[in-house]
């Protein structure tokens, strides 16, 4: 690696790094406002609120990290730009294919980054918010564990089964008070729409009960549980592909397939976070014609509001995109590269095209 090579990579790190606190502590901001609603129910309070705010940190600076480069990267070339070292290096017979080789290498890096934020450093922490969440507001709660949401409020045991996108069936099984089991039933369904201060609708109900020596059998099309459970703790059954890994969402996916369930959604969501990390060194490379150009002298206030304005068409094209796959059951694997693909052409058309000037 040369000192160039070093010199530009530098500067584009820390630009990014720069925007990306920025972004960062204004989205903890905004989501520990967000927050002020449930400051109160249970033992839920202002601590807790922070801290979740807090470990959403991670999960959120992966999500805003592409555009957090672009803005980044603008700013960093851009000081390059203004002090006219581009300028040299062109002078010295560099092109501009080589400048982009070198800012390549802290695409690398901040892809490193990103990769690290969102396989190993936001799910496990934003999973883990969720569920201190869901029990400080569920302050009867006693219980939880692995395999979907458990818990005991009261005299129940309740066990929500884990799907994907949406809560699944429950398990409830009911405790006397010489706790010795009074009956077992299975909801097919759970409306999470009421507040818990009116309790769930349990849909496609079949219960069992045992009253001493006589075991009872019955269905019902619905029954309405009533419990001091929050729709957070209930959520937490529910498998929301935001809060996965890579690798878990290619085993949910196969695991769908192999059950003939429609895995459109999960497939996306896979491939859109490949997609998302390979976006992190194209988003340097977009920024690199902009420095030759008439924003070569413009100031960080300019270069950042079109890194912003940038990065606000590639969210809302994802969004348009996204709502295609599902809506429009198109591909998965061909919409979710999509963007990408267009930022890559873009980018290097731009490019050749500055080269040659």
């Amino acid at each position: 690696m040369s000192i160039m090579d070093r010199y530009i990579a530098r500067q584009v790190i820390s630009g990014a790094l720069l925007v990306v606190a920025v972004l960062a502590t204004l989205g903890g901001l905004f989501m520990f406002i967000e927050q002020q609603d449930d400051i109160g129910v249970g033992s839920y309070n202002t601590r807790d609120a922070l801290e979740f705010a807090l470990m959403n940190l991670p999960a959120q600076t992966y999500q805003l990290l592409p555009v957090s480069v672009l803005i980044g990267a603008m700013l960093g070339l851009g000081a390059l730009a203004r002090g006219s070292e581009l300028t040299v290096f062109r002078s010295a017979g560099v092109s501009v294919w080589r400048i982009a080789a070198s800012a390549s290498i802290a695409g690398i890096l901040l892809l490193l980054l990103g990769v690290a934020l969102g396989e190993f450093v936001g799910p496990p922490l934003q999973r883990l918010a969720a569920q201190q969440k869901a029990m400080a507001k569920s302050a009867t709660a006693s219980l939880a564990g692995n395999g979907g949401a458990w818990v005991r409020d009261g005299n129940l045991i309740l066990n929500v089964e884990r799907h994907a996108n949406s809560l699944g069936g429950m398990l409830v099984f009911e405790i006397t008070p010489q706790q010795r089991l009074a009956a077992v039933g299975r909801a097919a369904s759970v409306n999470a729409g009421d507040s818990a201060a009116h309790g769930w609708q349990l849909s496609g109900y079949d219960e069992t009960r045992f009253d001493g020596e006589t075991i009872a059998a019955s269905r019902v099309a619905s029954r309405r549980l009533n419990s001091g459970l929050s729709g957070d703790f209930l959520a937490l059954a529910a498998t929301d592909p935001g809060r996965l890994t890579t690798a878990e969402l290619r085993e949910l996916a196969v695991e769908q397939r192999a059950n003939g369930i429609d895995s459109r959604d999960i497939q996306f969501a896979f491939w859109s976070r490949v997609a998302r990390v390979i976006a992190i060194p194209l988003a340097v490379l977009l920024a690199i014609p902009f420095m030759f150009g008439s924003m070569r002298g413009a100031g960080a206030g300019a270069k950042s509001a079109l890194g912003l304005l940038m990065g606000v068409v590639l969210f809302l094209v994802q969004d348009v995109v996204e709502s295609g796959a599902l809506v429009f059951k198109l591909n998965p694997v061909l919409l979710a590269w999509c963007p990408v693909v267009a930022m890559a052409l873009v980018a290097v058309v731009l490019i050749a095209r500055t080269n040659r000037h």
